[in-house]
């Protein structure tokens, strides 16, 4: 026990230690390098280096800000599908739900600026879930119909794929002025957030977070299995219809700012649980949270850094990182049966 409770200690003063760090790095790093020195001085004298002082506030520090609350938020919407499917590798990506979001969020974008009108954040938000929804009400009929994870993660993955062809499609079909805005869009990007949007993002995921948080006691008891919880008081169909809720409102949010971020909520709560040695929520949670953060931070200073000035998409470091995370836990789940 008290292993265990050193060990989520010293998790914890890692995490927070790496998030500090990266996040320092990220406002530091970029095609205009910026000392730490000139980092304090900018930021307590403002007139003294106003070009420090704007790229700082206007660019770098609403985007470092934006990748740590929005991977934060993938994270945790990966945890909380993975406790509804009762299986690791369940996933927003993988599952087609970030896939749907992006396609309602391209029809809005691209309806918009044919019609001349700009869209809210909100606005984006709420499309991103339109389509995060319709994905899980597919995902939930194919559910109910087959017993086998791994066929419903192929459905799943298919949805994604066709949903991603028909973005694709209306993405190159809107005006060539606006063809390139909405690629890197659809691709994943952190780039181009600001700070009104990195706060707009922060005022929807806190509060689900903290939401998903509270549901922890719940979530403990329907991991030992459906009849546990019920007979732990749990009230089953309302407790799983606030996980899809929370999952879809989070990676819905991601979705409408950065487009699709492949990968990220299914291998980081399963670094997590690893590292802290548990799964119990209460504890996996708040990690999660700033797993995925540490994790976004590093990966987007890789994307703009790695072959600066040209940025990668988002999506195309994650899966570097976190696809070889899913198929080594999809072979040590055919090794456990092998066993079995």
């Amino acid at each position: 026990m008290k292993t265990q409770r050193v060990r989520l200690i010293a998790g914890y003063i890692v995490l927070l230690l790496l998030l500090v760090i990266l996040a320092a790095v990220n406002i530091c790093a970029g095609s205009a390098d910026i000392s730490v020195s000139r980092l304090r001085s900018a930021l307590a004298e403002p007139e003294s280096d106003k070009v420090a002082y704007n790229i700082i506030t206007q660019l770098r520090l609403p985007r470092t800000a934006a990748a740590a609350i929005l991977g934060g938020a993938l994270a945790v919407s990966g945890f909380l599908l993975q406790n509804f499917f009762a299986n690791p590798i369940a996933g927003p990506y993988i599952l087609g739900i970030s896939s749907g979001a992006k396609l309602t969020v391209a029809l809005l974008m691209v309806l918009s600026l044919s019609q001349g009108f700009a869209v809210s954040s909100l606005g984006m938000i709420g499309a991103a879930f339109v389509g995060a929804m319709m994905s899980m009400g597919i995902v939930l009929m194919i559910s109910g119909r087959v017993k086998r994870m791994s066929v419903l993660i192929v459905c799943g993955v298919m949805i994604g794929y066709i949903c991603s062809s028909v973005t694709e499609l209306v993405v190159n079909f809107s005006d060539d002025s606006n063809i390139v805005n909405l690629h890197n869009w659809s691709m994943g990007s952190f780039s181009g957030i600001g700070k009104g949007e990195a706060l707009t993002a922060a005022a929807v995921v806190f509060p689900a977070c903290i939401a998903a948080f509270l549901l922890s006691k719940p979530m403990n008891a329907y991991q030992l299995g459906e009849s546990y919880a019920v007979n732990s008081g749990v009230r089953i169909k309302a407790f799983r219809a606030l996980l899809i809720l929370l999952s879809s409102i989070l990676s819905a949010c991601v979705t409408a700012f950065a487009g699709p971020v492949s990968f990220v909520g299914v291998a980081v709560p399963h670094i997590i649980k690893s590292v802290f040695g548990t799964a119990k929520p209460v504890r996996i949670l708040p990690a999660c949270f700033l797993g995925g953060a540490v994790f976004c931070l590093l990966c987007d200073l890789i994307t703009r850094t790695l072959f600066a000035p040209t940025e990668l998409s988002i999506s195309t470091v994650t899966a570097v990182f976190g696809a070889p995370v899913v198929v080594y836990m999809l072979l040590h789940r055919e090794r456990g049966r092998a066993n079995v």
